[in-house]
């Protein structure tokens, strides 16, 4: 695999949050901190799970102690590992265990984003499944009081995935597919982009 450039995956992901998350009111909260140039952007070079999971080890730690007027969330891109969206998802779990470690569970949670992300229950083609497609494999992290001081409600926060369904299915898959592809400046496909 060819070295990726971390400040063009930085791009990357910040043009998907503009033109993807925001653009479609996909997360309530993350124009405030975008604009706020809150946002931590980490680019791992890691290549095997143990590596990623000491990074995250660090950057749960980091975002705990961060001033939340500096860093109010961070966001790993991870491009070497967990590409397969299987492998990632198996994951997630050891993510959650080293929040409970870490005694962050209810401090911090982890949000999961990968190109190929595929929800229980849906065909790989399913526009819903681009809620959570990203341009890279990546792990958010985001302040649990920063979810609860912005949310009007939980019913509020409960409507959140729904809504976004809904915008997806009206806008449908293509429009989605276009969406992701005009993200990818570079030559090479990533993974789970479509030709």
């Amino acid at each position: 695999m060819e070295p990726l450039d971390p400040q063009a995956a930085i791009e990357t992901t910040r043009r998907w949050i503009a033109g993807v998350v925001i653009d479609l009111n996909l997360c309530p909260f993350a124009r405030k901190v975008f604009d706020a140039d809150r946002i931590r952007y980490v680019v791992s070079e890691a290549t095997e799970e143990k590596s990623l999971l000491e990074e995250l080890r660090t950057e749960l730690e980091t975002l705990a102690t961060a001033d939340r007027n500096a860093v109010e969330t961070t966001v790993l891109i991870h491009p070497q590992v967990l590409t397969n969206f299987m492998d990632y998802n198996d994951f997630l779990a050891r993510a959650d265990r080293l929040l409970k470690t870490l005694k962050l569970e209810g401090v911090i949670q982890i949000a999961s984003f990968h190109p190929d992300y595929q929800f229980e229950g849906t065909t790989v083609d399913s526009v819903e499944n681009f809620t959570n497609r990203s341009p890279y494999p990546m792990l958010h992290l985001l302040r649990e009081a920063s979810i609860s001081e912005l949310a009007m409600s939980e019913e509020s926060l409960q409507e959140i995935p729904e809504r976004n369904i809904r915008t997806l299915r009206t806008l449908g898959r293509d429009e989605m597919v276009r969406r992701l592809k005009a993200l990818d400046t570079s030559p090479p496909r990533k993974q789970g982009m479509p030709p």
